[in-house]
């Protein structure tokens, strides 16, 4: 990573996945794609990334906070277990809302032949509770008094597959103990 860079590579566990439609905030402000990126909090190469990515945001944009650094600035990263105590997907770890204006490209990868490529997922591919890597930018912001760093969404790489978050099963949840064939009424 460049050591003045503001973007950053980060893993995790995707929740509040609004990446194919936009969603209108609780605010009214302009609908935006966004998602939420849960960060385990063992995995201290990304943490120290986004916590670098979000100095550096600091220093560029001290201009939007008038030339000082403000005492309550929010920041990006929160804590799970203290914000979201009673959801055990954010216990033990950490997590930033990142969004965007304009669709953010959500891809897996492929290797064939020792070339690889990127696919476009679906809305049935990529969901909330998958894992992967978000591709995002952190800004300085000073809107309305409330002075701080934003995280920005560009692109989604989908690594595996995780368990649904928000009450949604899987298929073979709901129907690996079942004997289609037998089981059919007459």
């Amino acid at each position: 990573m460049n050591v003045n860079s503001t973007k950053v590579t980060a893993f995790g566990r995707f929740s509040y996945a609004h990446v194919f439609e936009p969603q209108a905030s609780n605010n009214g402000g302009d609908p935006k794609y966004s998602v939420s990126l849960i960060i385990d909090k063992d995995d201290k190469e990304t943490i120290q990334a986004i916590e670098a990515a979000v100095q550096n945001a600091i220093t560029a944009g001290v201009g939007r906070f008038g030339g000082r650094i403000p005492a309550n600035l929010h920041k990006p990263l929160r804590d799970g277990d203290q914000e979201k105590p009673d959801d055990p997907a954010y216990a033990h770890a950490l997590f930033l809302n990142a969004s965007c204006k304009t669709k953010p490209g959500v891809y897996r990868r492929e290797t064939v032949n020792g070339e690889k490529s990127y696919i476009q997922l679906t809305e049935e591919e990529f969901y909330s509770g998958c894992y992967g890597f978000a591709s995002l930018n952190f800004f300085a912001y000073n809107t309305n008094g409330n002075k701080g760093i934003g995280a920005n969404l560009n692109n989604i790489l989908k690594t595996r597959e995780g368990e649904y978050l928000g009450g949604r099963s899987t298929a073979s949840a709901d129907f690996d103990g079942l004997d289609a064939e037998e089981n059919v009424p007459e």
